[in-house]
């Protein structure tokens, strides 16, 4: 497996209506000014996937969801299966999600079983892992993140392209962000499971930073060993912060 170019992801998370297209816009024009040297997407709410996919069309910014349903279809109210992500426009999916972990119970298994219907109609997974500050002070922060690894991405994947993200709990929306020599070890970390999981797949696999990624400090996150790029959260929102990331790459 080639391995990926770097990717900056924004996440807009239960954020945007039709108006925040134009902050899509001004980050697609951006761009067609000032090339970078990695992929970008941005995830809008499931809401927008549509008209973004339209208005993002042949532009250099790719389209994404932030979650799916592990059904295929059926009377599950209020989901969205992979399928439809597809059908709207999108190419690409955040999974396990932090948010998605604590906030609506999702276990491993719960996310790889998402992952493999993702992969099923052709969705490219973004897969989330991360430690709480519970378990970064108990020194467990590596282990936990590992475990995630091995118990969110399925066999399935062998031969797929697909990245992870490595979001600590406790950084997102927070302002706070590990240290560089932190960052490093636990994407070293993240490295050495995929390449015991996935061999030469898992070598080719981009692994992003996530959590309070900004303008000011992305230069030397996105310079750090082993990180392949990153997922943006509340800095995607805005044109201007977004491509003040872009501009670090």
């Amino acid at each position: 497996m080639i391995p990926l170019r770097p990717m900056i992801a924004g996440n807009w998370k239960m954020n945007g209506v039709e108006a925040s297209l134009l902050e899509a816009r001004a980050i697609a024009s951006w761009l067609d000014a000032h090339p970078v040297g990695a992929r970008v997407a941005l995830c809008p709410p499931a809401t927008l996937i549509d008209r973004m996919a339209q208005t993002m069309a042949g532009t250099g910014v790719e389209v994404g969801g932030q979650d799916c349903s592990p059904d295929a279809s059926g009377a599950f109210t209020g989901d969205v299966s992979a399928a439809m992500l597809v059908d709207a426009g999108a190419r690409l999916v955040i999974l396990g999600h932090s948010e998605r972990r604590q906030g609506h119970g999702e276990r491993n298994a719960d996310v790889a079983a998402k992952v493999k219907v993702a992969i099923a109609v052709g969705l490219e997974p973004i897969v989330c892992v991360g430690e709480s500050l519970e378990e970064r002070r108990s020194g467990r922060a590596i282990g936990v993140v590992s475990g995630q690894i091995r118990g969110s991405l399925p066999e399935a994947l062998q031969g797929r392209v697909f990245s992870v993200a490595y979001e600590p709990v406790w950084a997102i929306g927070s302002g706070l962000t590990p240290s560089r020599a932190e960052i490093e070890a636990v994407h070293e970390a993240i490295r050495s499971a995929l390449r015991d999981k996935f061999g030469e797949t898992g070598d080719g696999a981009p692994i992003l930073y996530g959590g309070s990624v900004k303008g000011d400090n992305a230069g030397d996150i996105l310079h750090a060993r082993e990180v392949g790029g990153a997922l943006v959260g509340g800095a995607s929102l805005s044109a201007g912060s977004f491509t003040a990331i872009l501009a670090a790459v």
